[in-house]
């Protein structure tokens, strides 16, 4: 544990470039991104990706980036676009929310994964490369995951990723004029170490075969690396 008589704050994130292998996260950029990552998400079709953010829905594109660029305004939070190495498309999202510097704490929220992200590493490896900018480059203490505790995919995902589930925050807002109870999960500096480890046993060449699949589970590493049984 980090000697904390010594902590002085982290820096605020900042609009970044994070390559992978099998994505890159960019900065939201309205020129660029606009309309593409509003159809990734479904568009004025179904808004279904987007249907628990706490906002009213979005009439079009435009409102969706309005909102995007209001919230870096005025509470600086950071969006980040994923983009597919091979296609370069647009194929989801994701935001540093609620920084606290000083504390060294932030979320990650907003999250966003269009259908070319499920069940493939592109999610996998955008979460990632987010997580390990936080705790290695920026040097945080705390990574927070919140989500509408009826949105059981994103539960399911936090843990998968390694966040730990702390419990509900019962009545926590009203959202689409109803109440939503928010489930809050996170990492902390003392975990990532083992975390990180897990997530780059996952995604390296010699987890998947020939057709894609994965070998081993990403919760089987990092329970193994715990328990001390895998190198």
């Amino acid at each position: 544990m980090r000697d904390l008589s010594q902590f002085k704050g982290c820096p605020a994130p900042q609009p970044v470039t994070l390559e992978g292998r099998f994505v890159t996260a960019v900065p939201f950029d309205r020129a660029a991104h606009q309309q593409a990552l509003w159809d990734a998400l479904g568009g004025l079709g179904t808004n279904e990706l987007i249907k628990y953010f706490p906002n009213e829905p979005f009439a079009d594109a435009s409102a969706f980036s309005d909102w995007i660029e209001g919230m870096a305004t005025s509470l600086q939070w950071v969006t980040l676009v994923f983009i597919e190495n091979a296609s370069s498309d647009v194929v989801g999202m994701a935001t540093y929310m609620r920084p606290d510097p000083k504390n060294g704490v932030v979320e990650v929220g907003s999250v966003a994964h269009g259908p070319k992200m499920k069940r493939s590493p592109l999610a996998t490896e955008a979460h990632y490369l987010m997580a390990r900018h936080v705790f290695d480059d920026l040097g945080y203490r705390r990574y927070e995951w919140k989500c509408h505790n009826e949105n059981e995919p994103s539960k399911i995902t936090a843990r998968r990723y390694g966040f730990t589930f702390e419990g509900v925050f019962r009545q926590h807002m009203i959202s689409k004029g109803k109440n939503r109870d928010t489930a809050w999960f996170s990492i902390i500096d003392s975990e990532w170490p083992v975390i990180r480890e897990a997530f780059e046993a996952w995604l390296s060449p010699e987890n998947f075969n020939q057709d894609g699949t994965q070998k081993r589970k990403l919760e089987e590493i990092r329970a193994g690396l715990s328990a001390g049984v895998l190198a």
